[in-house]
């Protein structure tokens, strides 16, 4: 099996978009699960939903893979995620260095879902003399001192790393230095790199901030609307109070006329005049 450091995927000198690329994972996470249940077909339509996008962006994103599926019967699943997996570069073995083990970095080399997308963890890196030959998911932790050599025996191409935000860039430094050509990023802080490497960032903190937007959003949403109803139901009695109050006016004139009954203006019926 080829390793990462020996085989890269053709997509960018196959010309997809970027914005494509960050969305086939999506699909073929929802094709898996499909698979999983062992569905053969799907449609445009309910891949799309699944995925969250809409059925056009996932067509013309397929176009770029050469699958515009059967009419009548929509994609075929397997072949659909063969498609998409040989695209990502997943049908290979993609030997993967976590550096920095404290609880982020344990909990990274515990997911299981590495393996099962073809990413191998080869070695956990910490700067910690204590940690050293600690298991962590099953693997021994090694020394900061070797990390050249770890990247070089294992043909790494693509880091984690999961340290504090001051350790971060001398660690990505070192990594590129090595040999690594992506990283994953998840300390809280900028990397620099040189061009021909890829950097990924994930920042729990600043997704959080995002959806505490979206919740105050919402919440003023919410607020603009129970304000705009209460303006309405006042609006709405004060037309009812003034269309009450025309109402008793117009009573009060047609009881001074006689009502149509022929009554005096003192309200007495008068005499029935001869004929």
């Amino acid at each position: 099996m080829a390793t990462g450091r020996t085989h890269r995927t053709a997509t960018r000198s196959r010309g997809i978009p970027e914005a494509t690329v960050a969305r086939l994972p999506l699909y073929l996470r929802a094709l898996t699960g499909l698979s999983e249940r062992s569905v053969p077909t799907v449609s445009s339509e309910e891949l799309a939903a699944a995925a969250g996008v809409n059925s056009a962006k996932l067509r013309k994103d397929f176009s770029y893979l050469g699958s515009y599926g059967t009419r009548g019967v929509g994609y075929d699943v397997e072949y659909l995620v063969y498609q998409i997996s040989r695209e990502l570069g997943l049908t290979q073995d993609w030997p993967v260095v976590i550096v920095g083990i404290g609880n982020l970095g344990a909990a990274l080399a515990n997911y299981g879902g590495f393996a099962s997308r073809g990413f191998r963890v080869a070695a956990l890196i910490d700067a910690d003399p204590a940690m050293a030959g600690k298991p962590v998911a099953g693997i021994p932790v090694q020394h900061s001192d070797d990390l050249e050599r770890i990247i070089a025996d294992n043909g790494v191409s693509i880091g984690v790393i999961a340290t504090p935000a001051g350790a971060a860039q001398p660690v990505c430094d070192r990594l590129v230095a090595a040999g690594v050509t992506s990283i994953l990023n998840f300390a809280p802080t900028v990397l620099t790199v040189p061009d021909g490497v890829d950097v990924r960032k994930v920042d729990l903190s600043i997704e959080l901030q995002i959806l505490a937007f979206h919740e105050q959003r919402k919440a003023g949403e919410e607020a603009d609307a129970a304000a705009a109803a209460a303006d309405a139901v006042a609006a709405a009695d004060a037309v009812a109070a003034v269309a009450a109050k025309g109402r008793g006016r117009s009573g009060v004139s047609g009881g001074g006329s006689g009502g149509g009954r022929g009554e005096g203006p003192d309200g007495d019926v008068p005499a029935v005049m001869p004929a």
